[in-house]
């Protein structure tokens, strides 16, 4: 056999004797002990549309993955999307598709920097929402994207 088929051929053998090995190789990575599925979701932009889109998604996953029991969703919003959130202007219907969310017991976290910098106390944001666990959005998405959780961005 040629020199050259035989390199060929016995690379896609070990390439196809690799496949399963790869699939499977951290398969439980994005779960929890419990077996949730981790997924965090992140909302920066300050596009109406984007933000009621995003809360549509989580709501469809939460069912898709079988209920709130089956899967952990963390939420990150920063930056621009925090003027979203204002509890006196938020638009009705990403309050409703919030609300939904939030019943099924997410609990989104804002920025705490952003907070700072639109000068929005908590307060002033819908209820529901909770501070970031580190001052910093970006820091908190890494921390959580190193622990293994699926990152989706609307």
């Amino acid at each position: 056999m040629n020199p050259m088929k035989l390199k060929f051929w016995l690379i896609a053998i070990f390439s196809l004797l690799m496949i399963p090995a790869i699939v499977q190789a951290h398969p439980q990575d994005h779960r929890t002990a419990d077996g949730k599925l981790k997924v965090l979701y992140h909302i920066d932009g300050p596009d109406i549309a984007v933000a009621k889109y995003a809360m549509a998604l989580i709501n469809k996953h939460i069912e898709a993955e079988g209920g709130p029991d089956k899967i952990d969703v963390k939420v990150v919003i920063h930056g621009p999307a925090l003027l979203l959130f204002d509890k006196e202007k938020i638009d009705p219907g990403l309050k409703k598709k919030f609300d939904l969310i939030i019943e099924k017991g997410v609990k989104p976290e804002m920025c705490q920097v952003s907070m700072k910098a639109f000068n929005k106390p908590l307060e002033s944001l819908v209820t529901g929402l909770v501070p970031t666990e580190h001052p910093v959005a970006v820091k908190r998405i890494a921390d959580l994207l190193a622990d293994g959780y699926v990152y989706i961005k609307p």
